[in-house]
């Protein structure tokens, strides 16, 4: 049950996008996560023209969300209309038929985990990932989500590369299989 397309969904909301952890989404959590990417990415520099970067792409992905999933126009996102709106327009859907915010967000969070900023995603930069996220016991369950990850090209290439990761992204949203490939993308997920 914890890899359910459901559960999975609801971790986006969850540990992704519902900074304030109240439930829900609104316009703060995405004012939020452009000072925490800017950061982030900065490795603690928060430059003027960064966060402005961000402020751009996180407005526009809550402009997005709000006019996918708002549907009662409260000017809030319970985590049921966001699940509606990715069942509507990503479920069965390849990363570049996605929203165009969404997937700015996606390569956004990519450049966010490549603290090296070698283009790939290796296990160290993965487990700094999952462990800010959520608790985790054992380092092995990380590792062997990000075992689970990676096809013979990965490994080849040493991690996952940005369009590797869109890849997975993708399929996290839209494939509604228990068995997803993409299942271990964030990490051992819980119910």
């Amino acid at each position: 049950m914890a890899y359910s397309w459901d559960n999975r969904v609801s971790f986006v909301v969850r540990y992704l996008y519902d900074i304030d952890n109240n439930g829900y989404l609104d316009s703060h959590d995405f004012q939020c996560l452009a000072l925490r990417s800017c950061i982030l990415e900065g490795k603690g520099d928060c430059s003027a023209a960064r966060l402005q970067k961000y402020q751009h792409i996180m407005l526009s992905l809550w402009e997005e969300i709000t006019e996918l999933a708002d549907f009662d126009k409260n000017g809030v996102v319970s985590v049921d209309e966001f699940k509606q709106a990715v069942k509507s327009s990503c479920v069965g859907k390849k990363y570049q038929d996605f929203p165009q915010a969404l997937k700015a967000f996606i390569e956004a969070n990519f450049r966010m985990i490549d603290i090296n900023e070698d283009g790939v995603m290796g296990v160290e930069e993965f487990r700094y990932d999952c462990i800010q996220r959520m608790v985790v016991e054992d380092v092995k369950s990380i590792d062997d989500a990000y075992n689970t990850l990676l096809n013979d090209d990965d490994r080849r290439k040493g991690g996952l590369t940005l369009a590797r990761y869109q890849d997975l992204f993708a399929q996290f949203l839209s494939d509604q299989n228990d068995n997803c490939p993409a299942n271990m993308l964030f990490g051992p997920l819980e119910q």
